[in-house]
């Protein structure tokens, strides 16, 4: 199950990002094309094809990707944090500093989330709609109590993991999805000299014994 919400978060993450830029280039290219005064195909382009609710979709898809986006931080541990005390602390008292930060985290969103469904609770009483797309309103506004319940499930999540094995999700910066592992591909010599390193490959020094 747990596996599924994962998938499905990275999925529906992509799926934004991907989404919102395909919408914004096609926009751009509408805008650029629509100006030039080439026959018909200009008076096609202003008469029929009209992106005018491309920027507001957009901004929609911006917002609920960074919801979700901030749940899938917390649960892969991609969020900045400052721990250069905390690490210094013992293991017993790091133990408690961390997990009332991860307690207080999922307070938090807890009661975000809690706030905005009954904004959004609100909003779907009213006949309000977007300027352009003229979607109603409280779908737009439905990412807040969604995006910030998740977020405080993955902060109770990771903080039940730490309880458990005491360790912390690390996102490993250098790794690049798809790569080999560094343990498959040929060692290359280290180079003692950063600033004028030698050649991998050096000829042997024909008077070297």
């Amino acid at each position: 199950m747990m596996k599924v919400l994962d998938r499905l978060e990275e999925w529906l993450i992509a799926f934004l990002m991907a989404g919102a830029t395909l919408v914004i280039f096609a926009s751009v290219v509408h805008r650029y094309a629509s100006g030039y005064a080439i026959p018909y195909v200009q008076d096609f382009m202003l008469k029929y094809i009209h992106m005018s609710w491309a920027q507001e979709l957009c901004i929609y898809m911006f917002v609920w990707m960074a919801k979700f986006g901030a749940a899938y931080g917390v649960r892969t541990g991609i969020h900045v944090g400052v721990d250069v005390i905390i690490n210094r602390m013992k293991a017993p008292v790091r133990k408690g500093f961390v997990l009332f930060g991860l307690l207080a985290g999922a307070g938090f969103t807890a009661t975000v989330g809690t706030f905005g469904a009954r904004f959004v609770y609100q909003l779907s009483s009213t006949s309000q709609t977007t300027p352009d797309l003229e979607w109603p309103v409280w779908i737009v506004y439905l990412a807040i109590p969604l995006g910030s319940y998740l977020m405080c499930f993955r902060f109770l999540q990771v903080a039940w993991a730490f309880w458990k094995t005491g360790e912390l999700p690390r996102h490993d910066h250098a790794h690049v999805g798809g790569m080999e592992e560094t343990e498959n591909l040929p060692i290359i010599p280290q180079m003692h000299d950063p600033i004028h390193p030698e050649p991998v490959n050096k000829p042997e020094d024909p008077k070297r014994p």
